[in-house]
């Protein structure tokens, strides 16, 4: 079980997060690029301090959303998401190259994540988007369907890590309540500790 957190989300002069302080603590690190947050400079220091901890870098890629941080829907073809998500990979490993090391995940943010979750076929596109890179993987949350989806990664050749988090509430169906609905994010260390025997941003990888 590893630990992972969203990280390179300013942009600019406006400050989100504390990744300095985080980054030591965590084993892997989601980083935005550029789309729903970030900038060339901020994701540079980003990688370069994920680096410095021996932290793994994962893309984190978005709907071009950053006045709403990517936290509403686009409807996109497939070719265009798929081109979305290529293009955030490849300028997040252009700096991670740079440092020696390069992008071993993609985690999709906000609103993409949410929509692949609730259609099978954009999910397909998205994991067809990933393996066309050798030896990365997808982050996903783990649902009552992971069956179907370990399925799915082993059709497209995809490997695949699943999420739970420990602060968000979940549905019957095991899918993350929308942040619209009030009491979707828990703020409680007492809750938190308690959801399903979840813990924030923990992931394990498939095995099958």
């Amino acid at each position: 079980m590893k630990l992972n957190c969203d990280l390179g989300e300013s942009f600019g002069v406006w400050k989100m997060g504390m990744d300095e302080a985080v980054m030591p603590l965590i084993d892997q690190a989601n980083i935005a690029c550029g789309f729903h947050a970030s900038d060339p400079l901020t994701m540079l220091k980003t990688v370069e301090l994920a680096c410095k901890h021996d932290v793994e870098i994962g893309a984190h890629p978005a709907y071009p959303d950053l006045v709403g941080f990517g936290r509403r829907s686009m409807k996109c073809s497939a070719d265009e998401l798929k081109s979305l998500i290529w293009y955030q990979m490849g300028a997040l490993n252009s700096i991670c190259q740079a440092f020696g090391t390069q992008i071993q995940y993609v985690k999709p943010h906000g609103a993409m994540n949410n929509d692949m979750m609730k259609s099978t076929e954009m999910l397909r596109t998205v994991m067809e988007a990933v393996a066309k890179h050798q030896d990365i993987a997808l982050m996903l949350p783990v649902t009552m369907s992971h069956a179907d989806h370990c399925a799915m990664a082993n059709d497209i050749g995809l490997p695949i890590i699943f999420e739970a988090f420990a602060d968000r509430a979940y549905t019957d169906e095991g899918q993350l309540v929308s942040r619209a609905i009030e009491g979707s994010v828990y703020h409680e260390p007492a809750k938190s500790d308690r959801s399903s025997g979840n813990f924030r941003a923990s992931k394990w990888r498939q095995i099958d």
